[in-house]
Order: structure tokens, then sequence, then C-alpha cells
């Protein structure tokens, strides 16, 4: 994905056209002079859920850590 940067008041003036850009791959940071102050993205390349599958937890995460690990005998 390409990411560019832009004033926020470009961005105000060129909001329809930022959308089109990210329909074809490109992330916008919006900028308040140096400062990022918003990243604008797809919504699939960031809602929780729509991989399913593609994140898994051991059935065994929150079981107490051996004291192997504790006392740097690991």
């Amino acid at each position: 994905m390409v990411t560019k940067q832009i004033d926020v008041k470009e961005a105000q003036a060129r909001f329809q056209e930022l959308l089109s850009h990210i329909t074809s791959g490109v992330e916008w940071i919006i900028m308040d002079g140096i400062t990022p102050i918003a990243r604008l993205v797809p919504v699939s390349a960031r809602v929780a859920g729509l991989h399913a599958g593609a994140i898994w937890t051991s059935p065994d995460f929150d079981e107490p850590l051996p004291e192997e690990f504790w006392t740097g005998n690991a």
C-alpha cells in the first residue's frame, strides 16, 4: 500500500478525490503542519474480524508462566 501525506485544509477541499485514491490502494496521512493527525485507509484494511482464522490463541495463553521464565534459567 502506498502512503502519501496531505495537509488537513487541502484534504478537506479534495476529500472526494482522496476517497477514490483509497480504493486504488493509497493510504493518506492527514497532517496539521508537521503533525500527523489522522490516517485515511480502506475499511477492509483495518476492521477486526474480516480475516477470520488469521489470528489464533494458544489454549494455554492464560496459564501461569513457568518458574524458569522468572528466574532466567529457561
